[in-house]
């Protein structure tokens, strides 16, 4: 059984599979660096938790999601909930937070002062992490889970969108190591926002040389502009041809 068809049960099939739908569309924009406006913000993803939310209080879920007229006014509507049938995070802290998250897709890139950070950059990480807290929530309510346990299913959700790609205990590792290294490097980075230690990558794809990673891998990446190696502060950074690579060679090839 798929994850997705195992949890939210509550939630109504059509509900869940656009909610599903909305938060991969983040956690790949944000993983292509696609910061746009127009490319990650979290309009759909709430208005469909507004559905859900709705629909659980009301008894009666809609046919299909639907944004109400006012998603502030609507959203603190949920707050005048029975507080005995209803717990707090239903009436008050997601709906806020579904509030905080609109507010961020309705009014990105105006505002910002100053030019040392990318505001784009700078509100898709808050428009990816709030999603994060809002589908981990819905399903410690929904599913009836510990904290941990729902942060576990969302990160199964995560890792689903890049099987490839494995996260476990600070490391990441490929799959299939029937990859070069070279290939390895860029998948173990593609996603990377930040740059990072080469020392890390050689323990993420294991390589047993160092000296022969720097030059047979790390130098001939960068040479072909796959990635930017700062060989002073030992910092490894994937480009945008790198990250198009991946996409091309790996993902749309479905390893």
């Amino acid at each position: 059984m798929n994850i997705k068809d195992g949890i939210l049960g509550l939630v109504p099939e059509v509900h869940r599979n656009v909610l599903f739908c909305e938060f991969e569309k983040i956690i790949n924009n944000y993983r292509e660096k696609k910061w746009e406006p127009s490319e990650l913000n979290g309009g759909k993803l709430c208005e469909v938790i507004y559905s859900i939310l709705k629909g659980y209080i009301d008894g009666r879920f809609p046919g299909k999601p639907a944004k109400p007229k006012n998603m502030y006014d609507a959203c603190k509507e949920f707050e005048n909930a029975d507080s005995n049938k209803f717990p707090r995070s239903i009436r008050i802290q997601i709906p806020r937070m579904i509030i905080a998250l609109y507010e961020i897709r309705n009014n990105r890139g105006v505002g910002h002062v100053g030019g040392d950070v990318d505001p784009n950059e700078m509100d898709a990480t808050a428009v990816l992490y709030m999603s994060k807290w809002l589908l981990a929530e819905l399903i410690r309510v929904f599913h009836k889970v510990s904290i941990d346990e729902a942060q576990e299913i969302v990160g199964s959700i995560t890792e689903k969108i890049y099987p490839e790609i494995w996260e476990i205990d600070g490391k990441r590792r490929v799959l299939n190591n029937a990859l070069d290294k070279a290939t390895q490097t860029l998948l173990v980075l593609y996603g990377n926002q930040m740059s990072v230690k080469e020392t890390d990558l050689i323990e993420w794809v294991e390589h047993t040389n160092p000296s022969v990673y720097r030059r047979d891998v790390l130098r001939k990446l960068h040479k072909s502009r796959m990635i930017e190696y700062n060989e002073k502060e030992r910092l490894v950074t994937i480009s945008p041809k790198g990250i198009q690579k991946i996409e091309k060679d790996i993902f749309e090839k479905k390893i």
